[in-house]
C-alpha cells in the first residue's frame, strides 16, 4: 500500500510538473518582452525603419517579405540582381518589411530567427544584409517551406560563411546564437502585421502595389511605369 501511494504521489508529482512547463512562455513570448537591441543602419525610434540605398535617390521601393516564403526565394532568385542594380545605382532606394507569419501557418521558428540573424547582417553593414538576404533566398540554400532549417543557429551561420562580410564575423556570430535581435524581429513582424499586407512578396511604390513581376526584364519594366508615376 506504502508503496502504491508512493507510486501516486510521483505520477502526480510528474503531471504537475508538466503542468508547469507547458505554462512557461516560449522563448519568442520572452523575446516579445525582452529589452530592444536595434541594429546599426536603421532609423525610427524603435530601429524598425530599414532603408537601404542612396540618400538622394528621389523614390522608395517598399518591399515585404517573409524569410522562410517560397515564392520570396523564387522573386529573389529571378530578380534580387536586378534589384540591387538599381539600389547600387540610386535609381531607388529599398525599404524593407520583414514577417514571419509562415512561422504561424507552416509552425516553427525559422522566420522569426532568420529575421533575427537579418538583424545582426544589418548591424554589420547594409550591403552584408543584402547579400545575406540574397544567400538566405538562393537556390542552393533556401529550404522547402515545410523544413525549418531556418530555426537552427548553426544553419544560419552557414549561410553566413557564403557571404564576405559575413564569413568568419565573430560579432554577428554571437547576435544570431544569442538572440541579439529577437525583440527587434518580433517588433518588425509587429509592424508588418499591422501594415495592411496580407501576402509575400509585396511591391509598393509611393504607396501603390505593383504585380510581382518574374524576370528581370517584366520587373524593370514594371518598376520605369512606377517610377514615371
Amino acid at each position: 500500500m506504502a508503496g502504491a501511494v508512493v507510486a501516486v504521489l510521483a505520477v502526480a508529482g510528474g503531471v504537475g510538473y508538466l503542468v508547469v512547463q507547458n505554462s512557461q512562455p516560449s522563448h519568442w513570448e520572452k523575446a516579445a518582452k525582452a529589452e530592444l537591441v536595434k541594429p546599426k543602419n536603421t532609423t525610427g525610434e524603435d530601429g524598425l525603419t530599414v532603408v537601404v540605398g542612396k540618400a538622394d535617390a528621389k523614390k522608395t521601393l517598399e518591399l515585404y517579405e517573409d524569410p522562410r516564403c517560397p515564392a520570396c526565394a523564387a522573386f529573389e532568385q529571378a530578380v534580387g540582381s536586378q534589384v540591387r542594380k538599381d539600389v547600387d545605382a540610386g535609381k531607388y532606394k529599398l525599404h524593407y518589411y520583414g514577417a514571419t507569419f509562415i512561422d504561424n501557418g507552416a509552425k516553427g521558428e525559422g522566420s522569426k530567427n532568420a529575421l533575427s540573424a537579418l538583424g545582426a547582417a544589418l548591424n554589420v553593414s547594409p550591403e552584408a544584409f543584402l547579400d545575406y538576404k540574397a544567400a538566405l533566398y538562393s537556390k542552393e540554400l533556401h529550404p522547402q517551406e515545410t523544413v525549418d532549417s531556418f530555426a537552427k543557429d548553426d544553419y544560419l551561420i552557414k549561410v553566413a560563411d557564403t557571404v564576405p562580410a559575413l564569413k568568419g564575423n565573430a560579432e554577428f556570430k554571437k547576435a544570431v546564437e544569442d538572440g541579439t535581435y529577437d525583440r527587434w524581429a518580433m517588433d518588425m513582424a509587429k509592424a508588418f502585421n499591422k501594415s495592411g499586407v496580407t501576402g509575400t512578396p509585396t511591391l509598393k511604390m509611393d504607396g501603390k502595389k505593383i504585380d510581382t513581376p518574374s524576370t528581370p526584364e517584366a520587373y524593370t519594366a514594371a518598376l520605369d511605369k512606377a517610377l514615371a508615376g
